[in-house]
């Protein structure tokens, strides 16, 4: 069954007047009211990231961490957590209903393409990922032609108002108030965190005093926590590949070579990987509206 957008041209919000976008008639470029335009890339994103909101050249992850990161997820070490999290939106997902989900700081989109393949209702999700970094949402866009890229803030989203049915954050950073203000009234946010013993043998060769994740997840002013659960297991991953696992993680900044040389050395190495997956729904509305954002 081919999937269909019914609402392709409601949805955007202009970064620079907040206005609405519409798509033209040749479908390939974005136009508010004030005549700002916005171009869709040939590999289907589009960029709503103006020059003057960077805080570098290329902000978010440069192409080794994604490098990295792709080599690493694509291995397969994190699919029960993409299992885990399609699991939840099967829960939450009434059965033949339109169901808008936002991947919030998606990179490549590893996770918004594990949803999809595990959901009960594809025809029925439409999957939309935002990300700093261009070259993340181009592969994401790539890789997953029936989903929608932008390349965004998470802290500007350039949604309207009411607009998703969940929000998933995975160790993203985020602004609340804005996943407030995109959510529907009663919608949820699915948050991933990692738990107190989560990387713990690669944590042991960096420090000298191993600390545990702070167990408690935050819940945003206006959500309420519905449940929250663990998921824990070890993994194998080969010299190679736990070089990727460790490049992309905060852990690299405080690796010298001789920690990443022994790393790549070892022949055998189990890993703890541990994420607590918390899920909260939105009680109250949000306060900040476009036309109060900030232009």
């Amino acid at each position: 069954m081919s999937i269909i957008y019914p609402d392709l041209t409601a949805h955007y919000l202009c970064p620079l007047c907040n206005q609405a976008l519409h798509l033209d008639a040749f479908k390939k470029t974005y136009a508010c009211q004030n005549k700002h335009c916005f171009d869709r890339a040939k590999e289907g994103y589009l960029n709503l990231l103006p020059v003057q909101f960077k805080h570098s050249k290329e902000p978010g992850d440069s192409k080794h961490m994604l490098s990295a990161r792709r080599l690493f997820l694509e291995a397969g070490f994190y699919e029960p957590l993409a299992k885990g999290l399609a699991m939840i939106v099967n829960v939450t997902h009434q059965h033949n209903q339109i169901y808008r989900l936002l991947d919030m700081g998606c990179g490549e989109g590893y996770y918004s393409r594990q949803i999809e393949h595990f959901c009960e209702q594809p025809a029925q999700l439409f999957i939309h990922g935002n990300d700093i970094a261009k070259v993340a949402i181009a592969a994401a866009a790539k890789k997953q032609p029936s989903a929608h890229f932008v390349v965004a803030s998470s802290s500007r989203l350039p949604y309207c108002d009411d607009y998703f049915d969940m929000v998933l954050r995975i160790f993203a950073p985020s602004n609340d108030k804005e996943i407030n203000r995109v959510l529907k009234p009663s919608s949820h946010l699915l948050t991933v965190t990692p738990g107190p013993r989560h990387l713990w043998q690669l944590k042991e060769f960096i420090y000298t005093d191993v600390k545990e994740h702070a167990e408690a997840t935050t819940i945003p002013k206006g959500f309420e926590q519905l449940t929250s659960q663990r998921i824990s297991y070890k993994i194998a991953p080969n010299p190679e590949q736990r070089t990727a696992l460790l490049q992309m993680t905060p852990f690299a900044w405080s690796a010298g070579e001789q920690i990443q040389t022994t790393l790549t050395t070892l022949s055998d190495l189990d890993i703890e990987v541990e994420f607590i997956l918390t899920l909260s729904r939105k009680v109250s509305s949000g306060i900040i509206f476009p036309e109060n954002r900030t232009p």
